[in-house]
């Protein structure tokens, strides 16, 4: 953790559990985050998001009215997002492979089950600073490179070629 300026972020965490809203900014208080913009609802956080311009975002899955899930839709592709490629932290209870996968293919940097430690907070934070992924643009998909390990499973049509140039990468601290 030595070398971080934690202090220096701009982070937003949306939830609409109050209480779990305040463990994530307390824990990343603790870390030397200053910074730190809470919302209620994607709803919120939608209209928050070009006025605040975060470094990262740490997101419910399911909340009242918009969803994490829509939000980071939105976030990715509208032509109205103030940044497209924030990093998104997923935070749910909601840990089957299905759930991985969905939020994955939504465009979610990384993804962090409830109940939440301190150390799954500080990794999927340092992971987004210290490997950031490139984005890539398909016709069905514009996001993260989905990417964690070389495999040759799918062989389809839209398969990239093994070196891509990337769209833009994130740099986060």
């Amino acid at each position: 953790m030595s070398g971080y300026r934690f202090d220096r972020l701009k982070i937003l965490v949306v939830d609409d559990n109050p209480h779990m809203r305040k463990l994530v900014v307390t824990i990343l208080q603790a870390f030397g985050v200053v910074q730190i913009f809470e919302a209620p609802s994607g709803d919120r956080v939608w209209a928050m998001l070009r006025e605040v311009n975060p470094d990262v975002i740490f997101l419910d899955w399911q909340m009242h009215g918009m969803n994490g899930i829509e939000l980071v839709k939105m976030i990715r592709t509208s032509s109205q997002s103030s940044n497209p490629f924030v990093p998104v932290i997923m935070l749910t209870g909601h840990t089957h492979i299905d759930h991985v996968r969905q939020a994955r293919d939504a465009g979610v940097n990384e993804f962090l089950a409830k109940p939440v430690s301190v150390r799954a907070i500080m990794s999927r934070l340092v992971s987004v600073i210290e490997h950031p992924r490139a984005y890539v643009r398909t016709k069905k998909y514009f996001g993260p490179c989905r990417r964690r390990r070389a495999t040759d499973e799918y062989q389809g049509p839209e398969r990239r070629a093994a070196t891509t140039e990337p769209v833009q990468e994130t740099a986060v601290a």
